[in-house]
Parts: C-alpha cells; sequence; structure tokens
C-alpha cells in the first residue's frame, strides 16, 4: 500500500497525541503542529517514532498565527508523500473559567482565535492543496461535547466549539465535489491534562450516570474514531458528526 500523509493539529499531547499514535501504526506518516518548539518536543517525537513507527515532521507555533498555519503546509507539503487527511484536533479552554457576564473580550478572543478561527483558516489552506492533488481525502475536526451542552464558566469555549461544527457542514458541502469528505468527532469527559483539573467533579458526575458508559474516555477513544475515517470506513458520509462520549449525548428520561 502506498504510504499516506496526515496533519494533526496538537498532535502531541491529550487527545492529538493519540491519534498521532494511532495513525502511525496504521501507516500513515505526520505532519504536526505544536505549540512547543522544535527543541523542546525532540526526544518525545523520537520515544513516539520508537513506540508506533513511521515519521513525525513538526513544525511548533500557534495555530491562531497565519505564519505558524503556512509553516504547516509548507512543512506538510515538502515532507509527507501527499496530503490525505487533516485532522484538526487543536484546542484551548479558557485560562480562566469566569461566569459568562464576566468573560473578558481578551479570553474570548484567545479560545475563538485558536479553536474556531485558526482551524477554519487552516482547512481552507489545506484543502486547496486537497483538491490540486485530485485524489480522494479526508478532513476531521474534532470539537466537543460543549458544542451543545452549555457551560456558563466557559462559555467562550462552548461557542467555539459550536462553530467548528457548523464549520464543518460547510465544508463537507463545499468539498463533496472534489472527494473530500469532512466529519466531525464530538468527544465527552475525556481523560487530559484539560480535564485534570476537573477530575473529582466529572469522576462524580460519571458515577451518577451522565454518561450510561460509566468510565472516562481515553484519547484512545478518539484515535479509533479517526482511524476508522482515516481508513476509509465510511466512504458515503460526509458532514456526519460522531460522538465518541460513552452516550452523552442521549437524551434519557
Amino acid at each position: 500500500m502506498d504510504k499516506k500523509g496526515a496533519i494533526v493539529t496538537g498532535g502531541m499531547r491529550g487527545i492529538g497525541l493519540g491519534i498521532t499514535k494511532r495513525l502511525l501504526r496504521e501507516g500513515f506518516e505526520v505532519a504536526v503542529l505544536g505549540h512547543r518548539s522544535a527543541d523542546a518536543v525532540k526526544d518525545d517525537i523520537v520515544k513516539v517514532e520508537n513506540e508506533c513507527g513511521g515519521k513525525i515532521y513538526y513544525t511548533g507555533g500557534n495555530l491562531a498565527d497565519r505564519e505558524a498555519r503556512e509553516a504547516l503546509v509548507e512543512n506538510a507539503k515538502k515532507n509527507l508523500p501527499s496530503i490525505d487527511l487533516l485532522v484538526n484536533n487543536a484546542g484551548v479552554a479558557p485560562k480562566v473559567r469566569a461566569d459568562l457576564l464576566d468573560m473578558t473580550e481578551e479570553s474570548f478572543d484567545t479560545v475563538l482565535g485558536i479553536n474556531l478561527r485558526g482551524s477554519f483558516f487552516l482547512t481552507q489552506a489545506v484543502a486547496k492543496e486537497m483538491i490540486t492533488q485530485k485524489n480522494p481525502a479526508m478532513i476531521v475536526n474534532v470539537s466537543s461535547m460543549s458544542a451543545y451542552t452549555s457551560s456558563t464558566n466557559r462559555g467562550e469555549y462552548c461557542i467555539s466549539k459550536a462553530g467548528v461544527s457548523m464549520a464543518t457542514m460547510l465544508f463537507a458541502d463545499r468539498l463533496a465535489e472534489y472527494g473530500i469528505n469532512v466529519y466531525e468527532i464530538r468527544p465527552g469527559i475525556i481523560r487530559t491534562d484539560m480535564t485534570s483539573t476537573v477530575t473529582e467533579k466529572y469522576d462524580n458526575l460519571i458515577g451518577g450516570g451522565v454518561t450510561p458508559i460509566k468510565r472516562w474516555g481515553e484519547p484512545e477513544d478518539i484515535a479509533s474514531a479517526v482511524a476508522a475515517i482515516a481508513l476509509g470506513y465510511l466512504p458515503f458520509s460526509t458532514g456526519q458528526v460522531i460522538d465518541v462520549d460513552g452516550g452523552f449525548h442521549l437524551r434519557r428520561l
């Protein structure tokens, strides 16, 4: 099988690292964007490559910055055999969980700049490259159950993820004619450094039955959903939302 290439944002931590590892094991070469410098992650990259096989091409930068996005795309074009998959995974929570009435413009701009604007314009740039390749390709947006679940102490995060959901539909509609399918994966309560500060809260919620499947989700759960898409198991679906949330999305009495 010919080698394939993937771009993964936020691909060296948390959910993104789980996705990177799974794609490497499935035979992909992976171009990763992360906020740390290349020197800061070089040992981690060697460790992951030795563990999973394959090759990682790393770009350090902030997804909100055009220069970082351009550098990532150039790195991918230069080193990947082709760009067959884009996984928009990078995301941040607000630094301070402030009540909706106290949220600052700075926090709003920071969260939406990375989670929504950065992902949107990266998708725009990568889609243009995919079109020139004239090969079937796929885009996966990692959103959140917060796309439809109100959390009034982190409203900017919820708004950003709701925007990702609409961006998924828009790009799915626009790119279908080019054989580019677009999907949205909505994680639930996933064990990462982002949720580490609220472990007790979510332990209690899970124990109380907030999800029918009574356990934390793991990055590997999200990676399995990405792999199903990347390996072509959903060829007649686009704009599809895949909930990986232990059943949180079910409305139960």
